[in-house]
């Protein structure tokens, strides 16, 4: 027969490894909860996080603002929503149905392009206000999404209705000359609408202004006709001037022979007329010159009948 004996010591014993077990085990699930329910949440460079804390009984609450690239530290229950604060550009078609009548009721296709941007300071008032936050899961898919929604709801609307109105103060063919102070003046009054907003509209472009096919070539058309309309204007000066040109060579011509004919006498061309014999003569190949000679042989000049007899000198 065996007996069993039990000491003092390990009956106390017992009892203090399995209250250190179950305090270690407590341990171990708390930290696994609050590993399962704590996140570092990340902001990459170019955004400024908007960070929140949840709460398991409570209320959530706003947590803090951070600026990429940067992350909070691993928190319980902390999120974040990220938000672009560099620029964008948008572009508002108003094509087709869209297309806005001028002042003189000509139908104009039209594009108006908006740079702008989220200002860093007033993040906090624009998720607030403005935009609202968004899941993990469509942030993953557009990084942007938070941006889009409230220029949907703030800007696009308002942009478009002054786009409009400005081009309908002017008659259609002024349009194309007129973009750069229709989109000044878009500018302006979208600048004064978002004025204490968290929207910073840097620049706005009017462009690709299209006209109906049938004003396009009759513009096209008439254009044309202008630039025959110049060319012919051209070849008109140009004759003109070769005119004026003539006119004068024929009157410097008529002075000069009216000169010739005040200054030379009868007794100086025979000279010259010898003297011009006298050269043939004596040149070196022989030459037969057939002139008008008087009784002494010398050559005679003048205006003379052709039915006079008229003597003719060899050699």
């Amino acid at each position: 027969m065996f007996v069993r004996t039990f000491s003092s010591d390990s009956i106390v014993d017992r009892p203090r490894g399995a209250v250190l077990a179950l305090f270690v085990a407590f341990l171990g699930a708390v930290l696994a909860v609050w590993m399962i329910g704590s996140s570092n949440p990340f902001t990459p460079a170019g955004y400024v996080g908007y960070l929140t804390k949840g709460a398991v009984f409570g209320k959530s609450r706003f947590y803090g603002i951070q600026r990429g690239p940067t992350s909070a530290g691993r928190t319980w229950l902390l999120d974040v929503t990220n938000v672009s604060i560099t620029p964008y550009t948008y572009t508002e078609d108003f094509t087709a149905n869209e297309a806005v009548l001028s002042r003189d009721n000509l139908k104009i296709a039209f594009r108006v392009h908006t740079v702008w941007r989220i200002d860093e300071a007033r993040v906090p008032l624009f998720m607030e206000r403005f935009s609202t936050t968004a899941g993990h899961a469509a942030l993953e898919k557009n990084p942007d999404a938070v941006v889009q929604v409230a220029y949907g709801n703030f800007v696009r609307e308002p942009l478009r209705t002054y786009a409009r109105d400005e081009v309908q103060r002017r008659n259609g063919l002024e349009v194309k000359d007129a973009l750069i102070p229709i989109g000044d003046a878009v500018l302006a009054r979208i600048r004064q609408y978002a004025q204490g907003s968290p929207f910073i509209i840097s620049s706005v472009v009017v462009g690709n202004v299209q006209y109906p096919e049938e004003v396009a070539e009759a513009v096209s058309r008439k254009l044309a006709a202008t630039q025959e309309l110049q060319r012919k204007d051209t070849e008109i000066e140009i004759e003109r001037k070769e005119r004026t040109k003539r006119e004068v060579q024929a009157q410097g011509i008529a002075n000069a022979m009216e000169i010739i004919r005040g200054q030379l006498s009868p007794m100086y061309i025979q000279h010259e007329a010898i003297e011009a014999q006298k050269l043939m003569v004596n040149g070196p190949s022989h030459t037969v010159v057939y002139i008008p000679v008087g009784p002494m042989g010398v050559p005679l000049t003048g205006t003379f009948s052709a039915t006079q007899p008229r003597a003719v000198a060899q050699r």
